[in-house]
């Protein structure tokens, strides 16, 4: 059973359920959304997604009104476009105007409707900065709420992705703002500083405080290179910001297969180590190891020197062969790791049990 519609004058066939925002979508219309995002549900309170619905007195947000039999809808009417500009108008009234030193200028949604409907603060002007800037000491995750437009998807985010529940919105009016907890910071709210309601925001509200003031979002300086998080076997996916020829961020890739935009602290935050001095390029041996001599000697035979990778794991099979030869294969234990795949792990069970003869093997998430 199919609904039959109008839509901007066309005669479609949609399926009953569907928002209008649905149906535009498969039929190439678009609508403009800021608090909406596929991955979160529908609240429809920025009106930007508002549709003109004949018979009906008020313009109806697409995001959320189903669709219904002989439905007919004007998505760019007049009408909807002075309410839309109307919307952006106040959104701007209560969000701080410094788009020039913005850290998501050029990847703000707000910033695109505005250039695209032509609207500015209105005449009366804005109200400034009302709150204070990187008032939360979290580690990871900036907070401006200044710049914040009661979209409400860094509680969505948090709360249906995460199901942390760490943000939430109190007084009301005027007043209105996100907070964490009861007003308290992130990390009392018992945040996992997965930075989920950064990925979500659609403005420069919440941002991340390792590659704040770096430019992240001017293209034309910063390169996103994808890559899989090297952390633990998931097999997670997300863009490297590249500048200079050095990694300034991460952002999530909505077409990730495996995580979508969700990823953890360490996935999202945890990339400083690639460029950090004491990080190991190469394997290191004892010096004794490499030159074998007989590790009771003085002076320098304690030394790590630097090798390639085939000496390293020569002398590596090397030592645990003469551990089994000599004290037996039960002298000797296999700790695998979550940080690898379930194939890699099934091969060290397989190297411990056939080929060193010991069922001395354990994971390390049981630590």
């Amino acid at each position: 059973m199919t609904v039959n519609i109008t839509l901007n004058g066309k005669k479609i066939e949609a399926q009953p359920g569907q928002t209008i925002l649905d149906v535009a979508k498969e039929n190439d219309y678009r609508i403009p959304t800021l608090c909406y995002h596929k991955d979160l549900s529908p609240t429809g309170n920025c009106r930007m997604c508002v549709v003109e619905v004949k018979g009906n007195r008020f313009l109806q947000a697409a995001c959320v009104t189903q669709v219904w039999d002989e439905m007919e809808i004007e998505t760019d009417s007049q009408k909807t476009i002075t309410s839309r500009k109307l919307s952006l108008e106040q959104m701007l009234a209560n969000h701080s105007p410094n788009c020039a030193t913005c850290d998501v200028s050029g990847e703000c949604d707000l910033q695109d409707l505005a250039y695209e409907y032509q609207v500015d603060a209105p005449e009366w002007g804005t109200k400034g900065t009302r709150y204070k800037v990187d008032s939360d000491p979290n580690p990871f995750i900036r907070v401006d709420f200044n710049k914040c437009i009661l979209c409400r998807r860094c509680v969505l985010a948090c709360a249906e992705v995460q199901v942390r529940d760490v943000w939430g919105v109190a007084q009301r009016g005027f007043e209105e703002i996100i907070v964490a907890g009861a007003n308290t910071t992130m990390l009392e709210a018992h945040c996992e500083s997965c930075g989920q309601c950064v990925a979500y925001c659609p403005t420069g509200a919440l941002s991340n405080k390792l590659s704040y003031g770096q430019g992240i979002a001017r293209a034309r300086q910063v390169t996103k290179v994808t890559t899989t998080c090297s952390y633990c076997g998931v097999g997670c996916q997300f863009d490297l910001l590249v500048k200079h020829k050095k990694v300034i961020g991460v952002v999530s890739n909505p077409d990730a297969p495996v995580n979508g935009m969700a990823l953890c602290v360490k996935g999202r935050y945890g990339y400083d180590y690639i460029h950090h001095p004491d990080r190991l390029k190469k394997p290191r041996v004892r010096r004794y190891l490499l030159e074998k001599k007989d590790k009771r000697l003085k002076g320098n035979a304690w030394d790590w020197i630097e090798t390639d990778w085939d000496t390293a794991l020569d002398i590596t099979a090397g030592k645990l062969r003469e551990a089994r030869d000599t004290h037996g294969p039960d002298s000797v234990g296999v700790l695998t790791s979550a940080k690898c795949l379930n194939e890699e792990n099934y091969l060290m069970n397989k190297l411990a049990r056939q080929v060193i003869g010991t069922n001395n093997i354990d994971h390390c998430a049981r630590l």
